[in-house]
């Protein structure tokens, strides 16, 4: 474990629940001071738990409402260009080079099952992949969340013993 401990939790949790919350209204959401908490996010920062200050952009709410997942098999030694490629295709929201079938395993996103489509036949153009296989998505069933893998490896006694917390004590 990354030496979480409940307040790091809790200040991570406020974030989540509003990530333009100030040090003032995280201290007093959790009861500690707010040197306390602009040390803390301060660390957090530089550990990279929290990683830079970009918006949370929902994609489907701007419009483009058809995402796929497409494994792709990639030439031997080009990985490189296979990156390149993908960044220059604006639907490609994240791609990862991973084991087993496949060499690369891609999501996107696009306004309509046509765009998609588009999208589908301009990866297929690069001469560096061999194969791609794809999958739509019909439904979101799990978002993307990090609080609760968080929250299994901290130490339920960690932290500062006056910040007050949402469930009692046992």
């Amino acid at each position: 474990m990354a030496g979480l401990d409940a307040l790091d939790l809790a200040l991570l949790g406020a974030l989540h629940d509003d990530a333009q919350a100030g040090p003032l209204e995280l201290s007093r959401s959790t009861g500690v001071a707010r040197a306390t908490v602009t040390s803390r996010l301060q660390r957090l920062r530089e550990r990279g738990v929290i990683a830079g200050y970009r918006a949370d952009i929902d994609v489907a709410g701007a419009g483009f409402d058809v995402h796929a997942f497409v494994t792709l098999q990639v030439a031997q030694g080009a990985l490189e260009d296979v990156r390149h490629d993908l960044e220059t295709i604006p639907g490609v929201l994240e791609a990862y080079a991973t084991t087993g079938e496949g060499d690369v395993l891609c999501r996107i996103a696009a306004a309509s099952h046509e765009a998609l489509q588009d999208t589908l036949v301009e990866l297929n153009r690069s001469s560096s992949i061999v194969r791609s296989t794809s999958v739509v998505v019909l439904s979101e069933l799990v978002g993307w969340r990090t609080l609760p893998l968080l929250q299994t490896g901290a130490a339920a006694s960690a932290g500062r013993s006056a910040m007050r917390t949402s469930q009692p004590a046992p």
